[in-house]
């Protein structure tokens, strides 16, 4: 409801006396006076208030124009009414959205943890839907015939909800009190954890008394509470609430890069699963998922393909090593409203939490970013993992490497007959040496190497290292075909792409590029068609990497053209003969010069 508390009593009151009947202002003045010792004149601020806040229909009395007849709107009416205007006067766009999120930025700049912005934001979020559902579940109760007092008590429960949040710890009743906002939102953070063991990890990281231990992030937070309170979120689109969520993790990952965090590019992941083409009813799995990245735009990529209802029947699975991280996944699917995902917290590499019986579960699709370069995963460490030797079968990497241990891990955890997958990765394991060439080779001639795409430069936050994609199958007869020439897509060849130049200039971080969606369309259709196009791509036999030594550097297989000028050689050399003449005839102009200045030439 929007009224106060003294408000609601005596609409109340009325209501108990007329309901939807009309009355004069005697009448109703008679009622408060007996049931609340009203005055004439608390009862004329009283019917104006009711008026102005949407509970009250006025209109002139039929005989004599200086009265007034009133009639009480229902309860379910005026809050269907109210809801109705505010989701015609509030509802953000794309833009809205992100310019309020820019200014929180502002605020915070980089004083503290950008983490306290996604949590308001999911905060607000939360609350703001609590209010929606409520008044959906109130209307209802009261069409089933529940009196006000019933169905406002049935609206509450916790089954008509996302979140089990108490009434005392909704965003707006938290933000009446500015001076208690640090010990409120603490208590609501520990009350909502207990309550909603699903997204306990969400509520348990953000310590809002160690956030304001500092006196200027006291006030900092009562900025930020107003700057959100500014604009209702629950009916904004999943699409416009998940894409400010994005731009959020973006806008702050050149300052998280600095501090190790790792946030791949939307379009290297676009491009990626691009290439994999999840399909409805597939299982989607990042060993190493972050903030969730990968497998909402796998999602979003079927939906986009074949509809919302068959991208619910996707199956997402996640594991994340950083607790802080998981978090935030968990924050980035509720806000894009995915709800077919199971995460996962711990480290992939040691114990994978998702099985089948007795074994790690396999996936359609495998795809990944994960640390690159990793070290501490040597024989000694890996040998203590769970199912050490059914998905390490070639053996450790380097101590200072875990780049192929993480790529035996992908691959073992695909279906043998439909599974691919897909890595970004360092460019150094393509031919790095000692234990990595060793199963290097072993992946080479099982066949299993797809793709290996070299990708441009500048493109991460955290590195200017240009990075490549691998793509991987199990089962590439699945797509052979024969080719001119007699090139196809088999287990004897390797497709090299070199995409270092496909790239544009970032349109907000000055040293950096991306990859436009030309620059994808090019490189997935020429995966798709497994085709040569010289100076960009090229379909090698293994025999060739063998003799190489089982280096899969792109650049050694796949040179870009130089660009050549053409210079009409006749064309240049008249122009030089004109200049020489032009330079002659200046000589002699110095020369007279010189000798009428009596100089001896």
């Amino acid at each position: 409801m929007n009224l106060p508390k003294w408000l609601e009593r005596r609409y109340d009151i009325l209501w108990e006396s007329f309901r939807d009947s009309p009355f004069s202002f005697e009448k109703a003045a008679k009622v408060l006076k007996e049931k609340n010792d009203d005055s004439a004149d608390q009862v004329n601020v009283i019917l104006n208030e009711l008026k102005k806040k949407g509970w009250l229909k006025v209109i002139p009395h039929k005989k004599d124009a200086r009265k007034k007849i009133y009639t009480l709107i229902s309860r379910e009416k005026a809050i269907s009414d109210l809801f109705s205007e505010v989701k015609q006067k509030e509802s953000l766009t794309r833009s809205e959205l992100e310019s309020l999120l820019k200014r929180a930025a502002d605020l915070i700049r980089t004083r503290v943890d950008y983490t306290f912005i996604l949590v308001l934001l999911f905060y607000k979020r939360i609350s703001d839907k609590w209010r929606m559902e409520y008044e959906k579940a109130y209307k209802e109760a009261i069409e089933d015939g529940l009196t006000p007092e019933e169905a406002e008590k049935e609206a509450k429960n916790a089954i008509h909800h996302d979140f089990d949040i108490p009434e005392e710890f909704l965003w707006d009743n938290i933000r009446k009190n500015p001076a208690k906002l640090t010990e409120n939102f603490s208590k609501a953070m520990k009350v909502l954890a207990e309550r909603n063991s699903e997204v306990r990890d969400i509520f348990e990281n953000v310590d809002f008394i160690q956030f304001t231990r500092n006196r200027e992030n006291e006030e900092l937070l009562r900025q930020l509470v107003e700057l959100f309170s500014a604009r209702s979120l629950h009916d904004v689109s999943p699409d416009i609430l998940g894409d400010a969520y994005e731009w959020i993790l973006r806008y702050f990952a050149p300052q998280k890069a600095k501090e190790g965090e790792v946030y791949t590019p939307r379009e290297v992941i676009k491009l990626m699963i691009e290439i994999l083409d999840p399909k409805p009813g597939e299982k989607i799995y990042d060993p190493a998922c972050g903030s969730g990245g990968m497998l909402i735009i796998g999602y979003k990529h079927v939906e986009n393909e074949y509809g919302p209802l068959e991208a619910n029947k996707l199956f997402l699975y996640g594991q994340e090593a950083n607790y802080k991280t998981l978090a935030l996944a968990r924050m980035n699917f509720y806000i894009h409203d995915i709800r077919n995902i199971q995460l996962a917290y711990g480290d992939t590499l040691l114990s994978p939490k998702f099985k089948e019986g007795e074994k790690p579960q396999k996936f359609e699709i495998a795809i990944t970013n994960p640390p690159w370069n990793q070290d501490g995963y040597g024989e000694d460490t890996l040998k203590k993992a769970e199912f050490y030797k059914e998905r390490f079968p070639f053996g450790s990497p380097t101590k200072q490497s875990a780049d192929w241990a993480w790529i035996q891990h992908l691959i073992y955890s695909i279906d043998d007959k439909k599974g691919r997958a897909g890595i970004v990765m360092d460019n150094g394991c393509l031919f790095r040496g000692g234990r990595e060439k060793n199963i290097r080779k072993e992946f080479i001639e099982k066949g299993w190497i797809e793709t290996v795409i070299l990708l441009p430069e500048k493109l991460f936050y955290n590195t200017g290292a240009p990075g490549a994609i691998m793509i991987f199958r199990k089962n590439r007869e699945g797509r052979m075909r024969d080719e001119e020439g007699g090139r196809g897509v088999n287990k004897h060849k390797i497709l090299f792409i070199n995409a270092s130049k496909e790239y544009k200039q970032h349109p907000e971080v000055r040293k950096l590029n991306i990859l436009s969606d030309e620059n994808i369309k090019k490189i997935v259709d020429t995966y798709k068609n497994f085709k040569e196009i010289e100076g960009f791509s090229r379909v090698v036999d293994i025999e060739e990497i063998r003799e190489n030594d089982y280096n899969l550097n792109v650049t050694l297989y796949v040179f870009p053209e130089e660009e050549t000028e053409h210079i009409d050689v006749a064309k240049e050399w008249k122009e030089l003969m004109e200049i020489e003449k032009e330079i002659d005839k200046i000589e002699e102009k110095i020369k007279g010069y010189l000798k009428e200045l009596e100089y001896e030439v």
